[in-house]
């Protein structure tokens, strides 16, 4: 059974700058701030280098070059993230994956994150997936 959980939220804005990695600077933020149950609720920008983890698949692909992201969504808290991307290339040419470590920032990116007030995630082991899955607890 899934969780419905109603919560209030508020919001913060990042900018992170050429040559930061996203993924740790995500990490810093949140830790920070200590937000316990926060998404991205908007991105945009680029990155010189993006590394994915395509559905279904083990490891990661490294892309290099100049590219835009297009969209940025996922959940993030003390314990871990989960966070999806959709890049474009110079040629317009689009991809996304399950985000790795790795992906730089090339001019900008700037970031709307949202956090829910009255709820608090957490990653749990699932039998189902294999993976490390969120949790929903009231605070």
């Amino acid at each position: 059974m899934a969780t419905l959980t109603s919560s209030t939220a508020r919001f913060y804005a990042l900018r992170l700058l050429p040559q930061q990695e996203l993924v740790s600077a995500l990490r810093d933020f949140i830790r920070t701030h200590d937000l316990r149950a926060a998404w991205i609720s908007g991105c945009v920008g680029s990155l010189s280098e993006v590394v994915f983890r395509y559905a279904g698949r083990e490891g990661a692909n490294l892309l290099s070059g100049k590219f835009e992201v297009v969209s940025l969504i996922g959940t993030l808290e003390a314990g871990g993230e989960h966070l999806h991307m959709a890049v474009a290339d110079e040629n317009g040419h689009m991809t996304g994956g399950h985000v790795m470590e790795g992906c730089i920032v090339r001019t900008t990116l700037e970031l709307v994150i949202g956090e829910l007030n009255d709820v608090a995630f957490s990653r749990q082991p699932c039998v189902r997936s294999g993976y490390d899955e969120l949790n929903i607890r009231q605070r």
